[in-house]
């Protein structure tokens, strides 16, 4: 067992220390309050919103930290690392935790469109704040069992706003949708046992620093086992059909946030597990990582070309955004993995947002086909010209923000040599990927905006009857807004994101200040 440093154990933690922790209390504890006022008209929106922009709030202060100090680290109770449950924040966690408060308060003001006096009491503030101490704690713990609680937090949660409504569209998505999540948590928890049998600990950072001295055969088997479940987790091909049979079943509003948030919280597990934890098996599963991600990439926007219900659609644009995040584990570099990195904080803007827009389609067109959609530039030039910037984002087209992240992928699959056919094969996937997303997002645009009417009427100059904007429309028009306009500034604006993105990688890759930052630095248990 290592010693650990005496000012670890004699020093109390600093209330600047609590800045990372306070965000998942905060959620907690919203939750629970906003429960109990839920029947209170005007309250529980209110209550959240203010939860969450004080998360915000320390979320801005500990990414600050952890650029100017390094990674931080708490251990709860007076259980030292690596017995104590600790919570860890290194540049990527800390960064993607302040993506997903910042989208989580832009779908609470926009999901006021949805939502009328009838739903007063249906707990869907309480369950958001749920949802978003399920991910938070997801980015920020340090501890493999403490990942699985706070997958099971975000599944409980996940699965009330999936079901709020009780329509049996939504409750047919549900069974799909927890099916297949109940069984990657499965999956995972039995993961976490093969693991703590054979190293006797489940710290990050001690797994980091024992897993090399372990039987390599035993931990691959373990590796590819949380490959398989985070691979649930995160809709990677072939375990990619529930998502887009669940993901169109709620209300727009919950559509964004579980694309926004949970499959990136599957990638993020994929990222830190494959590459910071057992990086050996990593190597002996890139085959297995290659294949799946030129799989993702290509058959992805195929899905979607071939799709006519609208969400649905969108539905593989969130997969095939896994192909790109999978390419980078399959290309350990630097370059590779800040790729992956700076692709998922991109993901959690846009994909949210892109849900947001079609939302905004739907209410205006009282539809969510495509074939019964038509004549809405005419009526709406803004919200046509939000929803192309984000197929391009989406697609990876520049100066917009899906491009820089794509270009990292592809700069790291040209410039090593060592990656072989990997490489080159990663760099074909990716631009096939791009130019099948463009097709798949503009042929959506076209039908819903450029033509007059629905599929089969006669044409006509005049455009299609659509249902006029209410100032909640608007309200969620300008909020949705903001958030493309996000997108935007930082694809105009890419050096400092791709800064902190390669700095990341490093600490992904070479996980010292990791360990360091826990307490484990040393000699092996």
């Amino acid at each position: 067992m290592t010693e650990l440093p005496q000012a670890m154990i004699e020093t109390a933690t600093s209330a600047a220390d609590w800045v990372l922790v306070l965000p998942i209390v905060l959620a907690l504890m919203g939750a629970a309050a906003l429960l109990v006022v839920r029947r209170s008209n005007g309250v529980p929106m209110l209550g959240a919103v203010l939860v969450i922009v004080g998360i915000i709030a320390c979320e801005i202060s500990l990414l600050l930290r952890v650029v100017s100090e390094g990674p931080l680290s708490m251990t709860m109770g007076k259980w030292l690392p690596p017995f104590g449950i600790s919570l860890t924040a290194d540049l990527l966690g800390a960064a993607f935790a302040l993506a997903a408060a910042v989208v989580t308060l832009i779908v609470v003001l926009y999901a006021e469109i949805d939502r009328d006096g009838n739903d007063s009491g249906d707990g869907f503030h309480s369950m958001v704040l749920l949802l978003l101490a399920g991910v938070t704690g997801s980015f920020l713990t340090g501890d493999l069992f403490n990942l699985y609680v706070w997958f099971e937090v975000m599944l409980i949660a996940s699965f009330g706003l999936i079901v709020s409504g009780g329509t049996p569209l939504q409750l047919d998505g549900a069974v799909k949708y927890g099916f297949l999540n109940f069984l990657a948590t499965t999956l995972f928890l039995l993961a976490l046992g093969l693991t703590y049998g054979l190293l006797g600990t489940l710290n990050m950072a001690d797994i980091i620093r024992v897993a090399p001295e372990a039987n390599r055969a035993a931990i691959t088997g373990i590796a590819a086992l949380l490959l398989l479940a985070f691979g649930m987790k995160a809709a990677a091909f072939p375990l990619n059909a529930w998502l887009p049979a669940s993901y169109h079943t709620p209300s727009a509003a919950v559509s964004a946030l579980f694309a926004g948030l949970l499959t990136k919280v599957g990638a993020y597990a994929l990222l830190r597990s494959q590459v910071a934890l057992l990086p050996d098996s990593r190597d002996l599963l890139e085959p297995v990582l290659a294949v799946l991600a030129i799989a993702t990439l290509v058959i992805a926007p195929l899905g979607a070309i071939a799709e006519t219900q609208l969400r649905r659609a969108i539905g593989f644009f969130v997969i095939g955004g896994i192909g790109a995040i999978l390419a980078g584990l399959s290309m350990p570099n630097v370059i590779g993995i800040a790729g992956a990195g700076i692709y998922i904080f991109h993901a959690i803007l846009a994909m949210t947002a892109l849900y947001m827009v079609v939302g905004l389609v739907e209410v205006r067109t009282g539809a969510r086909d495509t074939r019964q959609m038509g004549g809405l530039y005419a009526a709406s030039a803004p919200l046509s010209i939000l929803f192309f910037v984000l197929i391009l984002a989406v697609a990876g087209v520049p100066p917009f923000l899906g491009f820089w992240p794509k270009l990292l992928l592809l700069e790291a699959g040209v410039m090593d040599a060592e990656l072989g056919w990997v490489g080159t094969a990663m760099v074909v996937a990716l631009v096939l990927n791009a130019i099948l997303t463009l097709i798949a997002g503009t042929r959506l645009w076209a039908h819903i905006f450029w033509r007059n009417g629905p599929e089969g009427s006669p044409g006509s100059s005049e455009p299609m009857a659509l249902v006029p904007p209410t100032p909640k429309v608007r309200m969620a028009f300008t909020v949705v807004g903001a958030l493309v306009l996000g997108v935007v500034l930082l694809g105009l604006w890419p050096n400092p994101m791709i800064e902190v993105g390669q700095r990341a990688a490093a600490d992904i890759i070479d996980p010292g200040r990791y360990i360091e930052a826990v307490g484990l630095a040393g000699g092996a248990s």
